[in-house]
């Protein structure tokens, strides 16, 4: 018998439109391979399908069915036999970035990074920084090269690209297309000589230090009893914003990056956020307005956290490359150890000093091991895979509230209440938890001492991205539903 099948729609980026069927018993890993094939793309690591409740992106559990993500029509039989009858409206996903990185090169995948590429673009459209309008001008220089390449004259004369493809239209409504027309060409004109690939990397660098591009916004109710959300949640590169809307304008109240993070904990429609170092009367309670939506969320902050110290060590590995192929080469009778070669190889033998262990990380007191997890399921089954708890190994600063308040501008439709589940990653043992609370250790996760990701001589960048771990396992963080 032939399974039963059901029409989804899945936006990409760019509002890219993709037609799939998936049997109606389908789960999202299946549909997310499914659009993996499609658009050819062989790792997924940073991206995740979505649906949209309440003018809001939840992002799928892959292990789910996806019955649990779409209308009750989707068990309902579409087609009478023979496939007569109405075929019934597509069931509509997004493919879009979970996990932002700041550096693109931690995206191997040629088309994934692509895809990256796309989606922060979009996001830099919708960006309201009004203070950093030169960052958008540059932004559209390595945009055109990494879409047109080098400049011609000839073939790039007039209006060569449209003004609303690269800039926010708040920028062009305040500067006029004429500006933009006259001043972006110059611009596109300097980046001569860079390839796609590397001005999409630029553009993934410059973009991510927006603060409201490679970020994810979650309305909360700062009060259960109010009738529409007022406080805005950012999940960002480092950590967690909290936002307090100001005739209906988002004003940063506070910036937790992870260190200073003691403690999440959901109970029910509860979000506690506990900072570091501070009595629990200080702690940050907001409400999220259902516990469904609580358990999504609860889901990402947790990944996101996870993945964010899995891939510290490589971030500092790359900083390290980049900088070492940006110093200008030492001139023969300068002395390596000098400070205008700053001790670097010399050009004979390029990177030669600069390891790249990606093999372990111990901070001050702490006894935190960085582990590899093998990117494939079957490679994972034969590895080894501990977790320590992270306890003891914070900081002593205490959490930096936001040390002004500052506008983020952006347009953010408020929806009604939404979700929360049980998450709490803090220092506290379970017995001095309140009932209900869940006891979830914050662990690190990466790349064992041995093995493809093991100790090597320095290398290139070229070859530091093909080798470095982008697979990372959750199952050692229990989640239990509120």
């Amino acid at each position: 018998m032939t399974a039963e099948l059901r029409d989804v729609l899945v936006l990409l980026p760019m509002r890219e439109q993709l037609w799939l069927a998936v049997g109606v018993q389908a789960t999202g890993h299946e549909l997310l391979q499914q659009v993996c094939d499609q658009t050819g793309i062989r790792e997924a690591h940073f991206f995740g399908l979505s649906v949209v409740r309440n003018n809001e992106h939840v992002f799928m559990d892959l292990e789910q069915k996806l019955s649990k993500y779409f209308s009750k029509d989707w068990k309902r039989e579409t087609r009478g036999p023979q496939g007569r009858g109405r075929p019934g409206a597509p069931f509509v996903a997004f493919l879009g970035v979970q996990y932002y990185v700041e550096n693109g090169r931690l995206i191997r995948d040629r088309a994934a990074r692509h895809l990256y590429y796309l989606q922060l673009k979009e996001r830099v459209l919708r960006s309201q920084c009004a203070h950093r309008e030169e960052a958008y001008f540059l932004l559209a220089a390595y945009g055109l090269q990494a879409d047109l390449g080098n400049h011609r004259r000839l073939a790039h004369a007039g209006r060569y690209f449209q003004p609303q493809a690269y800039f926010p239209q708040w920028l062009i409504a305040k500067r006029g297309s004429a500006y933009v027309l006259r001043h972006a060409p110059a611009l596109h004109r300097e980046q001569r000589g860079l390839s796609p690939r590397e001005a999409e990397l630029r553009f993934i660098r410059e973009a991510c230090r927006l603060e409201d591009v490679p970020v994810h916004f979650f309305r909360l109710y700062k009060d259960k009893k109010e009738d529409r959300p007022t406080v805005v949640l950012g999940l960002t590169l480092r950590g967690l914003q909290v936002f307090q809307e100001v005739n209906r304008t988002p004003q940063l109240l506070y910036d937790f990056p992870w260190p200073h993070v003691e403690k999440l904990a959901f109970l029910g429609k509860r979000f506690e956020l506990w900072p570091h170092g501070q009595p629990a009367a200080r702690r940050l309670v907001y409400h999220t307005g259902c516990a469904w939506r609580s358990r999504h969320l609860l889901r990402l902050l947790r990944t996101s956290h996870q993945l964010h110290l899995g891939l510290q060590q490589a971030r500092q590995q790359l900083q390290l490359l980049e900088e070492a192929e940006e110093e200008p080469p030492c001139s023969p009778s300068t002395s390596r150890s000098s400070p205008g070669c700053g001790g670097r190889a010399s050009p004979q033998q390029p990177l030669a000093v600069v390891q790249v262990t990606l093999v372990s990380m111990r901070a001050p007191n702490a006894e935190a091991t960085l582990h590899q997890v093998l990117e494939a399921k079957a490679a994972a089954g034969h590895a080894d895979q501990h977790s320590r708890s992270l306890g003891h190994t914070r900081p002593e600063t205490a959490p930096r509230p936001a040390p002004r308040s500052r506008a983020l501008g952006r347009a953010l439709d408020s929806g009604p209440r939404g979700s929360v589940n049980s998450l709490s990653p803090s220092r506290l043992q379970k017995d001095q938890l309140p009932e209900g609370f869940v006891h979830v250790p914050l662990t690190v996760l990466g790349p064992l001492d041995r093995g493809p990701w093991g100790r090597r001589p320095g290398r290139r960048l070229g070859e530091m991205e093909r080798d470095l771990p982008l697979s990372f396992t959750t199952s050692s963080l229990g989640i239990t539903g509120g």
